[in-house]
């Protein structure tokens, strides 16, 4: 490992302000992206445990290069790994598959796997052959966005506030808009099959009164191609975490304006879970503890107001998003501008725009709940998806089994009590209809009777 002679500081600076060149990431990084030779751990920051004590000091982690990336940064560079006796080695991941997939198939020993893909990996969604993966906990919840077109926006649509909950208005222009144009230009871009954001993307669609499995074609597309291909037209309309989605808005790229905060589909919903494989867990206990608590730890520091402009630039570095602090900052601050091409300002101050430990009031059903930890409810929401949009043949006959094996809140509940943390005592909690664009309550108890509200609906 070749180490460059910048402090930490001083390449957010350089980075942030684009004065780094992309040679250096050639010339001092690993292939695939390694970010260890740019940022250094502190050098004060002493082991809490034994690192000898541990089955496999050192790890591969992955991370993509959109705000979710921040805890990993931050256990990085604030020495939390360090703390609990970890060695890390953090790898760029080109694509939110290739982050899942590098776990699977084990080059990765862990990295965070859009919410859906655990327990659909687990399931074989699609026709994939059942992986063992598994869950440690929430990276971070909301943080992402639905971006639409110029086009769109010239032919009324608006974002989603401006309805004033008039969801006839909004599913009419939606829905007009993409009548008007060709089947074969009905695409919506998402960053994984079988995940969250298509599932939010499907039901947006399905609640506009359109035949969503007939009439669009659902491509992916990596977080960072986002703009580029709305610009020359690939898509429409795309969801994807920040910056890409203020990136996109006028002033900025101008491609496009932003339709709806994910906040504004599912409040409360799981974005990002640290993925790792069953047999990681089994062959390395204290390993996988010291890991999750690495984790945990980063994921507090990051939901402190007084560090949010440090995350906006430390977001910004080269070896994340490289894109501007400006762009990265407002789902981090709560500084929101939805955009538009008519000249008017559409900023609105979201304190929850990204939740990485602490919850909002409003949210919590619990008084030891925080948005690192997992929901089982949560899980089988997603396994309703899965099984409405065929990409599982039904559900399966224990699905709360399957959740448990996957979503490994048994564990997490253990591990953090060792630092202090609380956790509900339950696993399952009914999601209110208040909490969902389309006002349809989710009981965990009653999945078929949820899927049946759903199609009957639309």
């Amino acid at each position: 490992m070749i180490y460059c002679n910048y402090n930490r500081r001083e390449f957010l600076r350089l980075a942030g302000g684009g004065a780094l060149a992309l040679g250096l990431l050639g010339a001092c990084g690993q292939r695939g992206g390694s970010v260890v030779s740019l940022i250094k751990e502190p050098d004060d920051m002493e082991p809490v445990i034994d690192p000898g004590s541990l089955e496999k000091r050192e790890l591969i982690i992955g991370y993509v290069p959109v705000n979710d990336c921040l805890p990993f940064a931050v256990a990085y560079s604030q020495g939390f790994f360090k703390k609990y006796g970890l060695k890390v080695k953090l790898s760029r991941e080109s694509s939110w598959a290739a982050s899942r997939d590098g776990v699977i198939f084990g080059r990765l020993d862990a990295a965070p796997v859009v919410s859906g893909a655990v327990i659909n990996a687990r399931l074989g969604a699609e026709g994939a052959i059942p992986a063992r993966l598994c869950a440690g906990m929430t990276i971070h919840r909301h943080g992402n966005a639905i971006t639409m077109s110029r086009g769109m926006w010239e032919a009324g649509v608006r974002p989603l506030h401006e309805y004033q909950g008039d969801l006839e208005k909004m599913g009419y222009d939606i829905r007009s808009y993409f009548q008007s144009i060709p089947g074969s230009k009905r695409n919506v871009a998402v960053v994984l099959s079988s995940a969250i954001y298509e599932y939010l993307v499907r039901n947006l669609l399905a609640l506009c009164k359109m035949n969503v499995m007939r009439d669009f074609r659902i491509i992916i597309i990596p977080p960072p191609q986002m703009v580029s291909n709305m610009r020359i037209g690939a898509m429409d309309m795309y969801m994807v975490a920040e910056p890409w989605n203020t990136r996109a808005i006028s002033g900025n790229e101008g491609v496009g304006f932003t339709f709806a905060h994910g906040r504004e589909l599912w409040s409360g919903h799981p974005d990002r879970l640290l993925g790792v494989m069953e047999d990681f867990i089994e062959k390395n206990p204290k390993t996988y503890r010291s890991l999750i608590k690495a984790m945990v730890e980063a994921c507090r520091w990051c939901s402190r107001i007084e560090n949010k402009e440090e995350l906006a630039e430390l977001a910004s570095a080269r070896a994340f998003t490289g894109a501007k602090a400006i762009y990265t900052r407002a789902a981090l601050t709560g500084d929101y501008n939805y955009g538009g091409f008519d000249g008017q300002e559409r900023k609105k101050y979201i304190p929850d725009a990204t939740l990485f430990f602490d919850m909002a009031d409003y949210l919590k059903d619990d008084t030891n709940d925080h948005s690192t930890f997992l929901w089982h409810s949560q899980g089988l929401w997603l396994m309703t998806q899965s099984a409405r949009w065929k990409q599982i043949r039904s559900l399966p006959d224990d699905p709360v089994n399957v959740v448990s094996k996957s979503w490994r809140t048994d564990l997490y509940r253990d591990i953090v009590s060792e630092i202090g943390i609380a956790c509900p005592k339950e696993n399952l909690k009914i999601e209110p209809g208040s909490r969902f664009i389309d006002g349809i309550e989710f009981n965990p108890e009653d999945l078929r009777g949820y899927l049946d509200s759903q199609n009957k609906k639309y």
